[in-house]
């Protein structure tokens, strides 16, 4: 079965929307939240338990999975589905951030990027062909244009070439795709600049793509820079495809992502918050290795029907936690990952019964202020460091 999206809905008091993707392994419902699985798995939990926790659709990395353990490997496999054991939809970033992450160990050229591996060293040449070409030996169910990350701070000059470096390279990955079964989204780009957000959506446009996503946010810029630059650029996106905003973020943002129409979302906070002893919970974040959770014996949030909640208190998780047990990061992960997949759940409700902005009032007040106190600005993957009790 090719790839489709159907939009059912969407709510008149706010750009929220409502719909349904369908790929070659399944239906997933939209606004959806896809947990991350950079290198085949999503970190200590299994495929049975992400399937619990309701997740229909997971993300991995063509960077991470050329690099270690190879597409070719993962082909003679039978895929990334089979190989992982998740017979659920995937969506593959095409490496672009990661790449960009790298600074000083690559250099972008008009063919492509050149790179060190952040593994061994060793020297790595990605064109938007190739992007393509490793992704479809995965056989992700949806793939991603290589795109060339704005940073921020950037000048104008620099924004719009680098937008339309990208551009270029995603006519050149729409010329590559040769499966019919895999869809291919497109990144729109253009730094914190309202003009190239939009010269950005009509140039991909009117390439045509599957699906399209707004990148190049989330990479420092403040948090009022980065809404109100998705508040200009998420109603230009054609409105009978796929809307995705990469790497965002907190539930706050996811919300509110929701709010100006975006259908997908992705982030390494609730796996990577989960190893350092953020939980997220609907009276607001938990620091589990706090003391004031050694005696309480309550469960984590009575409101949540995960394993976790059900069973363990926040003593015993505080406990496994300073204990550095590794049950503590199964645990953790399984609630956050639950928590996450259950807000999408409420907030689709919402949309489909016209109440989702009398939901997000609510969720913003409930939110303001908790145990964490407010989460910094930046990238998912840098928010939350490494204590002196969690493994690296």
């Amino acid at each position: 079965m090719s790839y489709r999206f159907e939009l059912l809905k969407t709510d008149p008091k706010t750009r929220a929307r409502l719909g349904l993707m369908t790929t070659a392994h399944g239906e997933v419902r939209t606004p959806v939240f896809m947990p991350v699985g950079t290198q085949g798995t999503v970190k200590a939990l299994t495929p049975e338990m992400l399937k619990e926790a309701g997740a229909e659709i997971i993300l991995g990395n063509t960077y991470h999975l050329t690099l270690r353990p190879g597409h070719d490997l993962i082909r003679e496999h039978g895929g990334l589905h089979r190989f992982m054991h998740w017979d659920r939809s995937i969506l593959t970033d095409s490496g672009g951030f990661q790449i960009f992450s790298l600074g000083p160990l690559r250099r972008i050229t008009e063919e492509g990027v050149h790179f060190q591996s952040h593994i061994d060293g060793s020297r790595h040449f990605l064109t938007p062909e190739k992007a393509v070409e490793i992704q479809e030996a995965l056989g992700s169910d949806i793939m991603m244009c290589l795109d060339d990350c704005t940073p921020y701070p950037a000048d104008r000059g620099y924004a719009e070439k680098s937008m339309a470096l990208t551009h270029r390279w995603a006519k050149r990955c729409r010329e590559a795709k040769r499966s019919e079964s895999q869809a291919l989204f497109g990144i729109v780009q253009g730094g914190v600049h309202r003009d190239l957000r939009q010269a950005s959506v009509e140039a991909l446009a009117a390439i045509g793509f599957d699906g399209y996503a707004v990148g190049g946010l989330s990479v420092g810029e403040p948090k009022e820079l980065m809404m109100e630059t998705l508040e200009a650029t998420a109603p230009l996106l054609p409105a009978g495809q796929a809307r995705y905003l990469m790497g965002v973020g907190t539930p706050e943002d996811i919300v509110e992502g929701v709010h100006h129409g975006i259908d997908l979302f992705d982030c390494v906070m609730p796996t990577r918050c989960a190893r350092n002893g953020l939980l997220f919970t609907n009276r607001g974040k938990v620091v589990i290795r706090n003391a004031r959770y050694r005696t309480d014996q309550a469960p984590l949030d009575e409101t949540c029907d995960c394993y976790t909640c059900r069973n363990f208190s926040r003593a015993y998780l505080r406990h496994l936690f300073i204990a550095r047990e590794i049950l503590a990061l199964l645990l953790n992960t399984i609630h956050n990952v639950r928590f996450y997949l259950a807000l999408m759940e409420r907030i689709r409700t919402a949309v489909a019964g016209g109440t989702f902005e009398a939901f997000r009032r609510s969720f913003r007040g409930g939110h303001a202020e908790d145990d964490a106190g407010p989460m910094p600005d930046g990238r998912a993957d840098e928010i939350v460091k490494p204590s002196e009790e969690d493994e690296p």
